[in-house]
């Protein structure tokens, strides 16, 4: 993770709400990110062309397209997912919906200060420990208690209410299943045969157990692109992120030797799959979990909707053994949820990675095959 000179100081940093930004003329101090152009941005052309994978073609040749791209990029655009488009549609017109309420009905759902991973609306959760403000605004909820939890924007209820209850529901839905679905093939992508993983315990506890977790993002139109970012650069904590985005590019990954932003495409249809640092955990290393960053547009808005599919607080994430290649030994020690966004927390905006925390002493035989692997 990149590090940052704007670490959490200011009452700013602390309040869960956000400025019209759609209004703004400029770009104020408050909002102006130093270093948003350190490195270049570049599309996705040559040897950085953001990896497809298509789950409609035969399952061997997807799960070799998946294996590549989660080792090499640790993300990739999902096409022949099976969600029908007008899901995905009705959702983006809710969260849409959502963003234009008047400020009192979102302020009503307001996350609470020193609280950066509640529920509720406001900045992003990771905004709030810098001093600087993004040119973002977002709502996080548990898809599992979606109807409780946006009884704070309409306490009344209503057809507002239930449509986009229903909406959020049937969202869910598909993308839970989606998850299993990619999991199978990621499984299949360690080398597990059907039968190893519909019967390992821990492989079946990670699919009835992983709990979902929906951050829609609103990104405004921005006056000035180049002073401001909609998302600081960071990597995903859980398992693994289905973001369904507008057909506008925002979404960049960052790539070293040199280093650059990778604008990842948004072609129509095509879902992201980004993995998090407990999968690159859980995968011993093999596949990892991505820098990225959203940018801002001067001509469009843009919505993402992340879907975050992460362990329960109770779960002690490991290197599964099918990762553990021969020879090798396991490269991070055991952890839960809790205990390792307690590393985040601590690290984040510094030069030291949460995962390093987490890396076991290897000897120095080891330590040179794996650098050569790298």
């Amino acid at each position: 993770m990149q590090s940052s000179s704007s670490s959490a100081s200011t009452p700013a940093a602390a309040s869960g709400l956000v400025f019209d930004l759609g209004s703004a003329a400029g770009v104020p101090e408050t909002h102006a990110w130093p270093g948003v152009n350190e490195y270049p941005s570049v599309e996705s052309a040559g040897r950085d062309v953001v990896p497809v994978v298509d789950m409609g073609v035969a399952c061997p040749d997807a799960t070799r397209a998946l294996a590549r791209a989660a080792d090499e990029w640790g993300v990739f655009l999902l096409v022949g997912h099976g969600v029908p488009r007008e899901v995905a549609a009705r959702a983006e017109e809710q969260v849409a919906r959502l963003f234009v309420l008047p400020a009192p009905d979102k302020a009503r759902a307001g996350r609470r200060p020193g609280e950066p991973t509640a529920t509720g609306y406001g900045r992003p959760p990771l905004a709030l420990r810098f001093s600087k403000l993004m040119w973002s605004e977002g709502y996080t909820f548990r898809a599992a208690t979606v109807r409780e939890e946006f009884r704070r924007v309409w306490p009344d209820g209503g057809d507002d209410y239930l449509r986009f209850c229903d909406v959020m529901e049937e969202y869910d839905r598909e993308m839970r299943a989606l998850g299993g679905r990619l999991l199978d093939l990621f499984f299949m992508a360690l080398g597990l045969t059907d039968v190893q993983f519909a019967t390992g315990e821990t492989e079946r506890r990670i699919r009835e157990t992983w709990t979902a977790t929906m951050h829609p993002i609103l990104y405004p139109r921005c006056p000035e692109p180049e002073r401001a970012i909609g998302l600081t650069a960071h990597t995903d904590s859980g398992f693994i992120t289905l973001i369904m985005q507008s057909p506008v590019p925002g979404l960049q990954l960052l790539r070293r030797g040199p280093d650059r932003w990778v604008t990842v495409p948004a072609p129509p249809g095509a879902l992201i799959v980004m993995l998090g640092d407990l999968f690159q955990v859980l995968t011993n290393g093999r596949f990892r979990s991505p820098i990225h960053r959203a940018v801002v547009s001067r001509e469009r808005e843009r919505i993402s909707v992340p879907y975050f599919l992460c362990p329960p607080e109770d779960m002690t994430v490991a290197p599964l053994a099918s990762a553990l290649l021969p020879g090798r030994k396991a490269v991070f020690r055991a952890v839960t949820w809790p205990e390792y966004m307690e590393v985040k927390h601590k690290v984040f905006g510094t030069d030291a990675p949460a995962l390093e925390m987490l890396q076991l002493q290897v000897d120095e035989e080891e330590q040179g095959e794996r650098a050569a692997t790298t």
